[in-house]
């Protein structure tokens, strides 16, 4: 019985090792207005970080102002080991790293990979209201190709909302309407309906 033991924990000891020394994505949450403050900090001891930004004109007494802002509010995306997560939590401004049941959850790399490329390319993009289900539509070419989210219209253009549901946040980007193609089996539903019944928690 003992020795059964034995040998069931050594695997699951290992395999939790390798989780914690593995290199990862994870969302981070940081204090209000803290964004670029934190990346600062993660720039200053070598961590790597994500954070993306859009551009808007903003009006000020002194006239109107180009700015650039956090595209997801209050979150930054980090890769790290978690076995390192003091190098992050320590940071002044940086809150907790996102997960569910009592662990930080990861996020895909490739998930991250394209919303840098997309960025970098000048992709047109702005924070949008969180939405988890409708009418969804693949990307099929561009910096986004292989990403799904909901196709809505502003005006003349065509944006594909694309939601990261561990955060509950979205962005809208703008696509033209031939690089975009229905996700098959999609039912087209309200935006306000969600994806109700999944407990989010913040972790450190």
């Amino acid at each position: 019985m003992a020795q059964a033991i034995t040998l069931d924990s050594e695997p699951s000891s290992r395999a939790e090792d390798a989780v914690q020394r593995e290199l990862l994505w994870y969302a981070g949450y940081t204090a209000s207005r803290h964004e670029k403050r934190v990346a600062e900090h993660f720039a200053q001891r070598g961590v790597e970080h994500f954070l993306p930004l859009y551009e808007t004109i903003h009006r000020w007494n002194n006239g109107r102002h180009r700015v650039q802002l956090p595209l997801f509010p209050g979150y930054i995306f980090v890769r790290i080991a978690l076995r390192e997560r003091r190098r992050v939590i320590e940071v002044p401004g940086f809150v907790r790293l996102v997960g569910f049941n009592s662990l930080p959850c990861p996020l895909p790399e490739v998930d991250i990979n394209r919303m840098k490329e997309a960025l970098n390319k000048g992709v047109v993009a702005e924070p949008y209201p969180y939405l988890t289900v409708g009418t969804r539509v693949e990307v099929r070419n561009g910096p986004l190709q292989g990403m799904t989210g909901i196709l809505v219209r502003r005006q003349t253009k065509c944006r594909v909302v694309i939601s990261v549901d561990l955060i509950m946040r979205s962005m809208a980007v703008e696509v033209e309407a031939a690089d975009v193609v229905p996700v098959r089996g999609s039912v087209a539903l309200s935006p306000s309906e969600d994806a109700a019944g999944r407990k989010r928690t913040l972790h450190v």
